[in-house]
């Protein structure tokens, strides 16, 4: 899927009102995606690592990402850091890296002052191939803007996205569609209530 196009019955942020639009465009029908993100915020680390307390950055918009092996969620936050909506999905392009390209596009269009990269553990807390995946593609984006790239811990943001979406009567290919920008809603949106809980809104 291009980039900023959501597939037919989109996803659109919690609290949307009746017909509301989506930063995304989401056709008709959107879904509500909100939700803390599961599994909380990585607090290790800084830069492509995680933001710890007192590293939460200046208010403004802020990109969550999805990294999966064929599509990449985006989604995106208002510049108050309350709520996170849909943007696009984007196909991953290992070879010639356009996807990668385009989130740095992103980043300077919407004025983004952060972006936050969903870190896949398992259950029980360990890194595996896809958390190592999820690192290395936060380094290679960290090279191409000028803004933090942050890790949080996504454990079961897929699964959440899909249940919710099964909930709103989403389901084949109208979900698989949208799954990737409702996952990135659950990273960001469990981040940027982690960053509120934290203390590290205006001013700080």
């Amino acid at each position: 899927m291009n980039a900023g196009e959501a597939g037919p019955g989109g996803v659109n942020a919690r609290r949307a009102g009746p017909g509301g639009v989506n930063a995304g465009g989401a056709g008709a029908g959107g879904v509500n995606a909100g939700g803390a993100g599961a599994g909380g915020v990585n607090a290790g680390g800084a830069g492509a690592g995680g933001a710890g307390a007192g590293e939460w950055g200046p208010d403004g918009r802020r990109l969550g990402v999805d990294v999966g092996s064929v599509r990449v969620g985006v989604a995106l936050s208002d510049p108050g850091g309350l709520l996170a909506t849909p943007l696009a999905t984007l196909r991953r392009d290992e070879r010639d890296s356009a996807d990668l390209r385009r989130l740095a596009e992103l980043v300077a269009e919407y004025e983004v002052v952060e972006v936050v990269v969903g870190l896949p553990r398992t259950l029980a807390g360990r890194e595996g191939p896809a958390a190592q995946a999820a690192r290395g593609y936060a380094d290679a984006l960290t090279a191409l803007i000028p803004v933090p790239v942050r890790m949080s811990d996504e454990r079961l943001s897929t699964v959440v996205a899909v249940r919710t979406l099964s909930d709103r009567g989403v389901r084949g290919r109208k979900q698989r569609a949208v799954v990737d920008q409702a996952a990135a809603v659950e990273i960001l949106q469990g981040w940027l209530d982690a960053r509120r809980s934290v203390g590290g809104g205006a001013g700080e």
